[in-house]
């Protein structure tokens, strides 16, 4: 299947998936009164939105029964899923400015928290202040939290919330109350990991492809090379969603640390002996599910798939990722433009004045990383690979953001998670993505297993990141 049909096919199933939940979400509200005489408009103009008003009140009053309470949930969210996005964003809005927490009850209740005189009193206004701040919305999601596919419904109510709260108070504390909601329910303990196989079902080997961000899948041939005897797949599912991996991670079993990813998704190169490989390269780390940002388990499946793959190759001494620096051509860039002072070392400075064609070294520099074409000149690549290694390194260790993390995305992934800084590898990565993100450049995050927590703690303390030599090396250069 070619990538046209398989992106085709996804979306297919997608469309089948949210009709099949409306279908099974209609015969939930079909079983008691209050599910089937909505029909809202697409749009959901101001009498739809009065009617909606009134199912949100009628679903917190919880009168008839738990069945009659699950009908009227179920139908406000297959009436949901109808709407257009315009439609969500009225629906949300009302959901959020008018079940929120009642002001006035909140204002009481911090009135009576300051005036608490003594520690009985001040332990009586304290929950008197939790009562008035869990709100009436909080417990509409969680009505939708006990129908069929709930859970997942809740997880992309929340995706589509991350891209409407942009100056809006209101949505942004409602988006805020579902977070916090989903973070409970999707805590590491109930999650499970499981290996992906090409025997695996068709529906998750199907998301798989969709959700793969790093390395694009192209085709089921090319799946299937990534699940062979040499290769492992693992991921996580929630047990409410057992076929929507959660974060999954690719992994090859080599010989020495790999450096140039064109080799590991090479479907022509010939079948390793995984039982001989002495390294695991963790090489594609996906978020699957855009509505649990922010809700961290990457870590604990690292440390999970490190266990496994322990236990089933007793020769593995090596775990280390061979990884994209996606932040590092953009911040180059917005160097260049501001023409920061030294940037550039004096031979790197001489070197680059050779290419300019009377543009000054950092022209010459801007506008070949624009071009991107240089990769396949030796003699333009080999003039570009010492500023160019020493600068991915100074933005990997010492480019920061607010609190100390780094600047890298998925350098402060890593590096949180306890690994190290180990090499960084020349054109490992020239398809237009990997130049587009890294000028070509990779990275090998190296978890060394007897370091793995004092590197953890020293970053997440300090900011402080931990290299090898051969970067600390660069960086004094």
């Amino acid at each position: 299947m070619d990538e046209g049909r398989m992106t085709q096919a996804v979306g297919s199933s997608l469309i089948a998936r949210i009709k099949g939940l409306a279908k099974l979400w209609r015969d939930v509200a079909g079983e008691a009164k209050g599910g089937e005489t909505l029909n809202f408009a697409p749009d959901l103009p101001d009498d739809d939105l009065a009617r909606l008003r009134a199912q949100m009140t009628a679903c917190l009053e919880v009168k008839g029964g738990e069945v009659t309470a699950r009908a009227r949930a179920a139908a406000l969210g297959r009436e949901y899923l109808s709407l257009s996005l315009e439609g969500r964003k009225r629906f949300l809005n009302l959901m959020a400015g008018e079940f929120g927490p009642a002001r006035a009850v909140v204002d009481n209740a911090v009135t009576g928290l300051l005036a608490a005189a003594d520690e009985s009193a001040r332990v009586a206004a304290e929950q008197a202040l939790r009562a008035a701040l869990d709100s009436p919305y909080q417990r509409l999601l969680t009505q939708f939290n006990g129908l069929p596919e709930g859970v997942k419904f809740l997880v992309d109510l929340r995706a589509e919330l991350m891209g409407m709260v942009h100056g809006d108070a209101r949505l942004a504390a409602l988006e805020t109350e579902l977070k916090g909601l989903l973070a409970s329910w999707f805590d590491v303990g109930f999650l499970e990991m499981q290996r992906i196989t090409w025997r695996s079902s068709a529906c998750v080997l199907e998301k798989i492809m969709a959700y793969e961000a790093v390395h694009a899948i192209q085709g089921w041939g090319d799946l299937k090379n990534r699940l062979d005897s040499d290769r492992r797949l693992y991921a996580f599912f929630h047990p409410r969603m057992p076929e929507e991996p959660l974060i999954f991670v690719e992994v090859a079993l080599v010989k020495g640390m790999s450096g140039d990813v064109h080799e590991l998704l090479d479907a022509n190169a010939p079948v390793g002996d995984p039982e001989a490989a002495d390294t695991a390269i963790f090489y594609s780390i996906n978020n699957a599910q855009k509505g649990l940002n922010g809700i961290s388990f990457g870590n604990f499946l690292i440390k999970r798939v490190v266990e496994e793959l322990s236990r089933e190759f007793k020769r593995l001494k090596t775990f280390a990722t061979l990884s994209p620096l996606p932040g590092f051509r953009p911040w180059l860039a917005h160097r260049l433009a501001h023409g920061e002072p030294g940037l550039l070392s004096g031979p790197e400075h001489r070197h680059l004045i050779q290419l300019s064609n009377g543009q000054g070294a950092k022209g010459s520099l801007k506008a070949l990383i624009e071009d991107g074409a240089w990769a396949n000149d030796p003699l333009i690549a080999e003039t570009l690979k010492a500023p160019l290694t020493r600068l991915a390194a100074r933005y990997l260790v010492q480019e920061k953001r607010g609190g100390g993390r780094a600047y890298d995305p998925v350098a402060h992934f890593h590096l949180s998670n306890g690994a190290r800084v180990e090499r960084l590898n020349w054109l490992a990565d020239t398809s237009p993505k990997g130049m587009a993100q890294s000028c070509g450049l990779m990275v090998n995050y190296l978890y060394k297993l007897d370091e793995i927590e004092t590197n953890h703690e020293a970053y997440s303390a300090t900011g402080k990141v931990a290299v090898s030599s051969e970067i600390k090396g660069m960086l004094k250069v």
